[in-house]
């Protein structure tokens, strides 16, 4: 009687323990954030599932989240407004997390924004990059940054002074622009090179912002670089095209290489600074979370994702029909990312 009665307390723990959660959870990127938020509202509204929680922690709190273990404290999604690096990758790894499905969910271009009754910029990376850098050429040498307006970089420029707001280093946002701006207008300076031979020292020379008041990181919240815009006319703000298409009556985005950016621009990839919005599922939690794989369907549906789309209504800028059917593939199958 007693080992029978310890047979069934114990079958009932791993029935109780396997739904120990009924809501799926959702981390990461504030730029993926208002659209995952939207397919969990419609995914409890139309579906027998509870409305999923989705928080916006930015891409690399969110990937710490994620990676943080299997099991019900742990997130079931981790939104990423750029690709998984190979650090997380394994970070995931060796706390047990190695199904992971990939979804690449739309396209978002990264803006340089400033108020609306302001000046529209035209500018390239490498001014962009001069504004920004922590350290400039000057006479064949690196120097603190020097630059306090706009038009000592370029005389085209307005005589405007240099006031950026941006993403924090754990913004994927950030991490996108680095990568499409510092890191490749850099490439047009050889002191770099010169100043700074080995490979690690290169990089952060070349992605290291300055200090000195010129850039301030606004957090995690890019309602906040927009009040800030409006508050100061000369300041200029970067974040993703889709949030400042839903703020367009406050806010518009400067020119860079001459294109402005826009839905065909930042698909086509002839705007200059475009990239990848991404969703990873943790596998391993779908026999303990109901509804995971169909959240992951609903996230690439033709309902969210085709024609006239929700989430298309809402800003984001699709995957072509090509990419969507191979996303809706992965996710019915949640095929994992080595697949």
């Amino acid at each position: 009687m007693l080992r029978y009665l310890l047979i069934l307390i114990i079958a009932q723990a791993v029935v109780f323990g396997a739904h120990a959660r009924e809501q799926i959870r959702v981390v990461g990127s504030s730029t993926v954030f208002p659209f995952t938020a939207a397919a969990a509202e419609r995914f409890g509204q139309t579906t027998n599932f509870r409305t999923p929680i989705v928080e916006s922690t930015g891409t690399g709190g969110g990937f710490k989240f994620f990676c943080d273990g299997i099991g019900t404290d742990t997130p079931d999604f981790s939104n990423a407004s750029r690709a998984i690096k190979s650090s997380e990758i394994e970070l995931c790894a060796k706390n047990g997390i190695t199904d992971i499905t990939e979804l690449m969910v739309g396209y978002d271009g990264i803006v340089l924004a400033n108020a609306l009754n302001s000046p529209q910029y035209d500018i390239t990376k490498a001014q962009i990059f001069l504004a920004l850098a922590k350290q400039v050429p000057q006479a064949g040498a690196l120097k603190p940054n020097f630059y306090k307006r706009w038009n000592e970089i370029d005389a085209s420029l307005p005589d405007k002074p240099i006031s950026i707001y941006g993403p924090p280093p754990t913004s994927g946002t950030r991490d996108a622009f680095v990568e499409l701006v510092m890191e490749t207008a850099c490439a047009q300076f050889p002191e770099y090179h010169a100043a700074h031979p080995d490979k690690d020292a290169h990089k952060a020379a070349c992605t290291t912002m300055r200090e000195d008041g010129v850039f301030v990181e606004a957090g995690e919240n890019d309602n906040l670089i927009v009040q800030k815009l409006i508050s100061n006319p000369d300041a200029v703000g970067i974040f993703g095209f889709s949030f400042m298409e839903q703020n367009a009556g406050m806010v518009k985005a400067s020119l860079v290489g001459g294109i402005e950016p826009s839905f065909e621009n930042i698909v086509n990839q002839s705007y200059a600074i475009s990239r990848s919005m991404f969703v990873y599922v943790k596998n391993a939690h779908k026999a303990t979370v109901p509804g995971l794989r169909e959240f992951a369907q609903e996230l690439v549906s033709d309902e969210a994702l085709g024609d006239d789309g929700y989430l298309i209504l809402k800003g984001i800028i699709p995957p072509t029909p090509e990419q969507l059917t191979e996303m809706q593939n992965r996710a019915a199958n949640l095929l994992p990312m080595n697949n």
